[in-house]
């Protein structure tokens, strides 16, 4: 089963393929995808590597946690999934009669 590892305190400049490249040492990397932010086009400085063996991917979190890559140190950890209720902004308490 496929290993889902999020990626994060990315430097800006790192693109899917450097990350790709960073962990293809460990193993076989399914998919590597830095997140951009639909606005600016930049990049929200964290990603997701999809890694086809546990094993493989338990190695990727051992060896680069807390590793510097860019001049930032990164996180790599297993991805949590996402939830069914994304969260987004609930309005709460008093907002001076605005309806939204």
């Amino acid at each position: 089963m496929a290993k889902n590892l999020y990626v994060g305190n990315l430097s800006y400049s790192v693109t899917d393929e450097e990350l790709n490249q960073l962990f293809s040492q460990f193993g076989q990397v399914d998919s590597a995808r830095v997140i951009i932010d639909r606005d600016s086009g930049r990049s929200k400085g964290f990603g997701f590597v999809e890694m086809a063996d546990d094993n493989e991917a338990q190695a990727a979190i051992d060896a680069l946690n807390g590793k510097e890559n860019n001049g930032r140190v990164i996180n790599v950890n297993e991805a949590k999934p996402r939830s069914e209720d994304r969260g987004g902004f609930r309005p709460r308490g008093d907002h001076g009669g605005k309806r939204f």
